[in-house]
């Protein structure tokens, strides 16, 4: 194998692990949430706290 070839191998395979890695947490979370409400992990959202 030439030097560009195995170069454009490793770059063919290194890009979906790159882009996979720099996207895998999707996890958000709001800094802050006004009073009375709460950050919701399901509707990723501040919802209005209710106390009972």
């Amino acid at each position: 194998m030439t030097l560009k070839t195995v170069a454009a191998t490793l770059v063919l395979v290194a890009l979906p692990a790159m882009s996979f890695a720099m996207c895998s947490d999707r996890k958000h979370q709001a800094q802050s949430c006004a009073p009375g409400t709460t950050w919701d992990a399901v509707s990723e959202s501040c919802v209005e706290q209710i106390n009972s």
